[in-house]
Parts: structure tokens; sequence; C-alpha cells
């Protein structure tokens, strides 16, 4: 509970792809940042796996590091920033209007906003910021000014949007905790949360507080 003579808080937990965003943002990234002959000499090298993955054999948890490693190992640090600040600005044309419409009025009553995705934190940080935002995804690992091809965290779904929002937020301190997600990887998050929406299945978004 909130202390005596508190505000009452709010926290708002976003998910991006497919919620807040109309697209599938990740792969959007690498047909935007990568020249299309890397693309089809990396995606040959892990064929099996995309079929897999198309097949809902192979889940996406597991598809995503295996696809950025492929595509994105070995690439220069700066350069793909340099992308994918350009990408979050065509990102911000692929918003979905109802629930970017939403997220602003969670802004206007003074609530905490934040974004939680598995997607990668290389165009989701300048996207957060054009929000005005926190964010809460998966984080990429460089050295030396070039991308590892590796994560630093695991991957930001299911569970882990869990555990990460745990990690930065006392939810004790909120009185309200509202989510938003379009697939079962936000299912642990909607645990969190006093009101939840799934896009593509509710159809009214949550009255605010």
């Amino acid at each position: 509970m909130h202390a005596p003579h508190q505000k009452p808080k709010t926290l708002a937990l976003f998910d991006f792809d497919g919620t807040l965003c109309n697209k599938d943002s990740f792969t959007g990234f690498i047909f935007y940042s990568l020249p299309k002959r890397h693309i089809v000499r990396q995606g040959i090298k892990i064929l099996p796996w995309i079929q897999g993955y198309y097949l809902k054999l192979y889940p996406a948890h597991a598809m995503r590091p295996r696809l950025y490693a492929a595509m994105f190992s070995q690439a220069n640090h700066e350069q793909v920033l340099n992308q994918a600040a350009k990408y979050a600005e065509h990102l911000m044309a692929e918003l979905n209007p109802a629930l970017y419409e939403q997220l602003q009025q969670h802004q206007k009553r003074g609530h905490e906003v934040v974004l939680v995705s598995a997607s990668v934190d290389l165009y989701l940080k300048p996207v957060a910021e054009k929000l005005g935002v926190k964010l809460i995804c998966t984080e990429t690992a460089a050295n030396d000014q070039i991308l590892t091809g590796l994560y630093q965290t695991l991957d930001c779904s299911g569970e882990q949007k869990k555990i990460r929002v745990l990690e930065q937020f006392n939810l004790q301190d909120y009185e309200h905790v509202y989510a938003y997600g379009n697939s079962d990887e936000d299912l642990a998050m909607f645990e969190l949360a006093t009101h939840h929406f799934m896009n593509g299945q509710d159809k009214r978004l949550p009255e605010l507080d």
C-alpha cells in the first residue's frame, strides 16, 4: 500500500510488437538496416530454425537470439545505432492509434509508463525517448564498438518480463498496475496487473482511474 498522505501511484506496462506497435519491429529492423545479400546469406545458415519457427516447432524466445546473432554478430555498433535511430522514426508512424492514445492518457494523468519488450535495445531506446517512457527490454552486448551477437540479458519475454519489472519496481508502491500485451509472452506480466488488456482479444481498453 502507498504511504499515508501520499498520492496513490499508477504503473502502466506496454508490450511493443503487436501491442503498441502494429508490426514485428525486430524483423523490420533487420530488413531496414542490413544489406539484402547479407540477410540472405545469414538466413540460409539458420534456415532449419527459421522453418521450425514458422511451423511452430521452435519457440520465439529461442529463435530471436539465434536470429540476432546470425544477422548482427561483428557489426559496427555505432553504424547500427545510427540506423536504429532512423528506424525509430519509422516505428513512430507504425504505432497502434488506440494504444498510443491510451499511453498518452496515462502520461496526462501522471502515471509511470514503461515499455516492456522482447525486442532489442538498439532501436527501442530511441523509441522510448521519443515516447517519454521508461524501458525494459532485451539488451545487446558490444565489445570495442563491435556487436558480439550476444544478448547482455535474457530474452525479455514470458516470465522474464515479470522478473525484470519486479527488479525495477516495488509494486507495493502502486495502487493500480495496468498491463497491455498481445500474446502468451505477456501473460506473466499480466499476473502483476490490477487491470490488463490483450490486444486482438479484448474489445475495450481499460478505463483509467
